[in-house]
């Protein structure tokens, strides 16, 4: 078997792979096969055939890489900010540590920018960390 028609049918295996995980990074080792081949096609040795196809993939890799990375960063934000939640008890006064009822269950909560007053007073979500609300008498914008 000649070497063109090896890098094809890895390039083509890479391919039907691809469909099956639709990661992209294998479609890129596919096409840098498909370089591979038509390098071979061209008369090139295999050494020239190899450098075709590692560039390629280095190439393809590092811009699927990029993408992945830019679409990734855009994530949204939470859902739950500027929600209301009813102040229930404080856990630490002085520290600015409470409990607060969201969704009909207690949470534990941070209080920022004033103090709670009464149970029942209604707070707004500003942030969350892990499972703990950060929250605050005005909603925020």
């Amino acid at each position: 078997m000649d070497y063109g028609l090896a890098w094809l049918l890895t390039g083509f295996g890479l391919v039907i792979a691809e469909l099956l995980s639709g990661t992209f990074y294998l479609l890129v080792l596919g096409i840098a096969c498909f370089a591979g081949a038509l390098a071979s096609y061209a008369g090139a040795p295999l050494a020239a055939q190899s450098a075709a196809s590692g560039i390629c993939a280095l190439v393809g890799l590092a811009w699927v890489h990029r993408v992945r990375r830019k679409i990734n960063r855009g994530s949204m934000p939470a859902l739950d900010i500027g929600q209301a939640a009813s102040f229930d008890s404080w856990l630490d006064k002085e520290a600015g540590r409470a409990r607060v009822k969201y969704r009909d269950a207690l949470w534990d909560a941070s209080v920022s920018g004033g103090v709670a007053g009464e149970p029942g007073e209604v707070l707004y979500i500003a942030s969350i960390h892990g499972n703990t609300l950060t929250v605050s008498k005005t909603r925020p914008a």
